[in-house]
């Protein structure tokens, strides 16, 4: 197992671990998107705003603010709690995860600010530097200043950007306009969820824990060239919600079903087995809960693949809906940015909104 400790130790001289300070960790701390829904149901607009090209009605990945004929404005923040144990990724996760939600709506990033929350008397100053300093990198690599930001003191550690970017309003990709006929496509493979579970019992191999890294620190830089593809009509990132979730969004914006072959689903290495093992998430459990009766399961599809279907991903990939002409263009358009496990992972029709999963 390779899950790097910080430098600092606890109480009693065990070397100290981030993911001990919080009660869950990354995407998966989300909110029940069922127990969202029903916070959320008496916050809509209660003006219009002309300008307001997306905002809360579909569960967007950000809001989209038009400034003119030829620029639009993307908002988005994003923060959780640790997911890995070394400061310095963690930092570099969550700044990956936040910024994925502007790349998700068409747009390139070109500012954030941080937000930090850190319980100082437990935290050691060095270990909250390289948090920072892991959010920093990626902002450097994705081209864009971290101009400041908002701290406070607080019980567990929580990291995070709000992310600002630009996108001409003619291409914004929102996620209520998948149209029937669409092939769906996913960007990275599954099994983050599953992955932190283990990591956090001890139980990840090394090997897996460097491809837990490389998968929620790889930038999805791809989402302005697709939303430039002609057959490309809807995209969001999937995230804490699972691939169900996030596909649910797109099919209750579009009034539309989808399908799923689970047979053509990309995961990590070795999710399967850690899945097997009992290694799965409470958010995946809460998040069937939520969903789960817009949802139709094939006959023989046990528990296992049900909770690797609603596991939460952080900083997970973009879920594409495109005309069936397109589905090479977006392909090789995912391909050519090094998600080399794109794959076609089912379709969308008329009907009531909801999921269909087929093995």
């Amino acid at each position: 197992m390779a899950n790097p400790t910080v430098s600092g130790a606890a109480n009693d001289g065990a070397p100290l671990r981030l993911t001990s300070l919080s009660h869950g960790g990354g995407c998966g701390c989300k909110i029940a998107p069922g127990v969202l829904r029903d916070l959320l149901k008496d916050a809509a607009n209660t003006a219009p705003f002309a300008q307001l090209l997306v905002g809360a009605e579909t569960a967007d990945d950000a809001a989209v603010y038009r400034l003119n004929d030829e620029q639009a404005v993307i908002a988005t923040t994003d923060f959780f709690m640790p997911i890995v144990d070394d400061p310095f990724d963690f930092g570099r996760i969550a700044a990956t995860n936040a910024l994925s939600d502007v790349y998700a709506m068409g747009g390139t990033p070109i500012l954030a600010l941080a937000i930090v929350g850190m319980p100082i008397k437990v935290l050691p100053a060095e270990i909250i530097r390289e948090i920072l300093r892991g959010g920093e990198a990626v902002c450097a690599q994705a081209g864009i200043p971290l101009a400041g930001g908002h701290s406070i003191d607080s019980v567990e550690p929580i990291y995070g950007l709000v992310a600002l970017g630009v996108v001409h309003p003619d291409r914004v990709k929102r996620n209520a306009d998948a149209r029937a006929g669409d092939v769906l496509v996913l960007g990275k493979p599954l099994g983050v969820g599953i992955f932190s579970a283990a990591l956090k019992k001890e139980a990840l191999a090394a090997t897996d824990y460097r491809a837990m890294l490389e998968t929620t620190t790889q930038l999805n830089v791809v989402g302005p060239e697709l939303a430039q593809l002609p057959g490309v009509h809807a995209m969001t990132d999937v995230t804490g919600f699972g691939l169900l979730g996030h596909l649910l969004e797109i099919c209750r914006g579009s009034g539309k079903h989808a399908r799923v072959q689970m047979s053509r689903l990309p995961f990590l290495d070795n999710v399967v087995a850690l899945a097997e093992a009992g290694f799965v998430t409470g958010a995946s459990a809460r998040n069937w809960a939520s969903y789960g009766s817009d949802v139709q399961l094939a006959a023989g599809l046990d528990e296992v693949r049900k909770a690797l279907l609603c596991d939460p991903q952080t900083s997970g990939g973009l879920l594409v809906s495109c005309a069936a002409g397109a589905v090479d263009d977006v392909l090789e358009t995912f391909r050519g940015r090094g998600f080399e496990r794109a794959a076609i992972v089912g379709d969308i029709s008329d009907g009531t909104p909801g999921v269909t999963v087929e093995l």
